[in-house]
């Protein structure tokens, strides 16, 4: 099993923001990555964005 991730820096947007998450499981990283888009970008936790954050999950590390 690796890890997955998502970066922040791939998805330009109001927030400048360089974060980069990494988890073992998609779940636990998923709960990792509505915490921080919720808190930091005012992302509304809904369904629909749920489902494209694990569209976009890579598999990885994310790059320095």
């Amino acid at each position: 099993m690796g890890r997955k991730y998502i970066d922040c820096r791939d998805y330009p947007g109001g927030v400048k923001c360089s974060v980069a998450l990494s988890a073992d499981t998609v779940d636990e990283l998923l709960e990792a990555v509505m915490q921080h888009s919720t808190t930091v970008h005012g992302e509304k936790d809904t369904a629909e964005f749920r489902q494209m954050i694990r569209n976009e999950i890579k598999e990885g590390s994310p790059p320095a």
